[in-house]
């Protein structure tokens, strides 16, 4: 997949695509029937798959103070992308300039001029331009001006209504993530970079794996069955695990982050990426009289774990 961030001096063969226009915090089941559908469009016309998405979320620029919100990073939603089959990433830098186009002045600049995008798919409530002035039928609109096809993709509905990322976090938030799997229609990751600790869980018996979930929306605090894929490095492969995610009330931490135990692995993960799949919510956080309890109530986590994602 190629990754574009600039929608000026393209080259050539960066355009032209057919693509899917969001945010696609998620990439949860209605993004990708949204893809699916600039996917279609563009194999009729002979057009490589695109979507055109921003960095930072839109809602991250003009609400700093707001508490983190997104399902994931700019790097997991491309590895995402890449995976449902997107070929031209347009992952444009959202900054006052792009903030400032209105409605026509975006689908002129951007898509037609810049990016040179012969067919997009919104979503029925897409909003665009300054202020969030322009509707998806406005869109419509100025593609029969401008020369290029619109589809407006309507919204999906899943068993307990209409399918969003608000509606994931809110299942996250309250420790249900499989709930968040159905909507999404893949496990809930959290991915980065294995961090250095302080090495407490090493002289416990339970060396972990920590990273940092800073700028995302937390999921409920407590002991998560995961799934864990080492994406590089000589330990690179799927492995089972069991994580606490939040902000170790039993040493009096303060700040939140991610601590991965690996079932039957031995070896440094330092600087490696992971991906955690959050599988099943065990326990919230506990503050134990002393470290023999917490250890007892680890075994008890890590065999709960084993059982509960060896019947996956």
């Amino acid at each position: 997949m190629r990754i574009i961030r600039d929608y000026t001096f393209l080259d050539p063969d960066a355009r032209g695509a057919s693509a899917a226009i969001g945010n696609f915090d998620g990439v949860h089941i209605g993004h990708q029937a949204v893809i699916d559908i600039a996917r279609k469009a563009g194999e009729a016309i002979a057009a490589p798959l695109g979507v055109l998405t921003f960095d930072p979320h839109p809602r991250e620029y003009f609400a700093r103070e707001e508490m983190p919100f997104r399902l994931m990073g700019p790097t997991a939603k491309a590895s995402r992308l890449e995976k449902v089959g997107v070929e031209q990433l347009y992952q444009l830098n959202f900054n006052a300039a792009l903030a400032a186009l209105s409605p026509e002045e975006f689908a002129l600049r951007v898509i037609h001029e810049g990016l040179g995008l012969r067919h997009v798919v919104v979503g029925a409530d897409f909003c665009f331009g300054h202020g969030r002035a322009g509707k998806a039928e406005d869109l419509q609109h100025f593609g029969e001006e401008l020369g290029f096809g619109v589809t407006i993709a309507e919204l999906i509905e899943g068993t307990q209504g209409q399918i969003s990322s608000t509606r994931i976090r809110e299942a996250l938030s309250d420790g249900k993530p499989r709930d968040a799997a159905k909507m999404l229609g893949h496990w809930h990751r959290i991915e980065g970079t294995v961090i250095g600790g302080e090495q407490r869980g090493r002289e416990l018996g339970y060396p972990t794996a920590n990273m940092s979930i800073d700028g995302l929306h937390p999921p409920r605090f407590g002991v998560y069955a995961v799934l864990v894929d080492v994406q590089n490095g000589p330990h690179k492969g799927r492995y089972h695990g069991v994580a606490s995610l939040g902000v170790r009330p039993m040493f009096g931490e303060n700040r939140a982050n991610l601590e991965t135990f690996v079932f039957d692995f031995s070896g440094d993960l330092y600087g490696a990426t992971l991906s955690i799949a959050l599988v099943e919510y065990l326990r919230g956080e506990e503050k134990f009289d002393g470290l023999d309890a917490l250890i007892t109530q680890m075994d008890s986590d890590s065999d709960q774990s084993r059982k509960i994602l060896a019947a996956l």
